[in-house]
């Protein structure tokens, strides 16, 4: 599935961005999903049904206290690095293994680069807006070196079912900094903090729309999930299809968790 060409180096404002809440993100977590069983996740697979050299597991790693240590790939990894208190200090890494659209075979950077501008009632982001770089054709469609910048939409959608990586974040000390997010444009925040915690969703996300600045679909993204008797998914299957490029391309993906 062809990749657009993303006008961001560095995350840009395209409007001002909305938080789904003001409250913490445990404390939304909660309210949302009430008490839900603490499952930390040990690995996740992706296979591509048509080839195999695209296959990738995700690990996850931890201390024998239950703190996440590290997430690995193979090839890149990230390193989970906490002070005498067990409070995340910082990751190392060499590689993003958890971004959720790479994971999920998005073509576009939405969750990187987007700003949140609608919410849904479950205080999860229903519409991210963000900017794409988009070639000027001629009358041939023919792409010369020339752009222009287009605001495109990702339009989210997700099961009832709660975000399966709540308790492995929190586990990794993640859930504590974004609880520790100062929502006011005065703050001394990371704005990459502050956009994870915008973008986090309380519910496990079950479909991606994209549409360009005309409001054509472009592509969609249709996971569908089986989960076990506490609502933690086991494994899905992944649609894509790219309406432009009349492509549809399906994964599959195993989670499994630490016993």
């Amino acid at each position: 599935m062809k990749k657009q060409n993303n006008f961001f180096l560095i995350s840009l404002t395209i409007s001002i961005a909305i938080s789904c809440s003001e409250e913490s993100v445990s404390d939304d977590f909660e309210q949302v999903n009430g008490d839900v069983a603490v499952k930390l996740m040990e690995s996740i697979s992706v296979s591509d049904t048509e080839d195999s050299s695209d296959n990738t597991t995700v690990t996850m790693y931890y201390t024998n206290d239950g703190k996440l240590n590290t997430i690995s790939d193979g090839n890149q990894t990230n390193v989970f690095v906490y002070d005498n208190d067990n409070k995340l200090t910082r990751i190392t890494s060499d590689g993003d293994n958890l971004n959720m659209e790479e994971l999920y075979e998005s073509p576009y950077d939405a969750f990187d680069t987007g700003e949140v501008v609608e919410c849904d009632d479950n205080n999860n982001p229903k519409k991210i807006e963000f900017l794409v770089e988009e070639c000027i054709e001629d009358d041939y469609d023919y792409c010369y070196d020339e752009y222009e910048i287009k605001i495109y939409t990702a339009e989210l959608s997700y099961d009832d079912a709660h975000n399966p990586f709540y308790h492995t974040f929190n586990a990794g000390g993640i859930i504590d900094v974004l609880d520790n997010v100062e929502l006011n444009f005065g703050s001394s925040q990371s704005p990459e903090i502050v956009k994870v915690k915008d973008l986090f969703p309380m519910n496990n996300l079950s479909q991606i729309i994209y549409k360009n600045e005309e409001g054509e679909q472009l592509v969609s993204l249709n996971i569908n999930f089986s989960y076990d008797d506490e609502n933690y998914p086991t494994s899905a299957t992944i649609t894509a299809v790219d309406i432009e490029e009349s492509e549809q391309s399906v994964y599959k993906v195993i989670f499994t968790y630490i016993d």
